[in-house]
């Protein structure tokens, strides 16, 4: 299995699809990343070269911010919101959606969960 950004990608797929697995990167950064190395997408990640496996790690090291940062980066900003009490800070303290969607036929479930039952 080859190893891009800390993550082992699937060997037999083909490669705008096997950097998908990466987090923080999806289809359309996967395709510009393979027309910066000038790779083909039909092309499987086993038929790839040292050298066009070492430019596709270095052009996600510069140019993405991907795993652990990424994630590290998302909560840090959940964090500042909290902190701040801002309106999307005080809807993730109440675990409900941050954005105000319509809450009444979505979230059921969750909604459930949360009540206590006194019977």
């Amino acid at each position: 299995m080859a190893r891009i950004a800390g993550v082992n990608v699937p060997t037999n797929k083909r490669v705008h699809i096997a950097l998908t697995y990466v987090h923080g990167i999806g289809l359309t950064s996967s395709k510009d990343i393979c027309k910066k190395v000038g790779i083909s997408e039909e092309k499987r990640i086993n038929n790839l070269s040292e050298d066009e496996l070492s430019k596709i790690r270095d052009i996600i090291d510069n140019d993405f911010l991907v795993e652990g940062d990424l994630r590290r980066k998302t909560s840090m900003d959940i964090k500042r919101y909290l902190d701040l009490g801002c309106l999307r800070g005080l809807r993730h303290r109440k675990k409900s959606s941050s954005k105000r969607s319509k809450n009444t036929y979505k979230c059921k479930n969750k909604k459930r969960s949360s009540k206590s039952y006194s019977w």
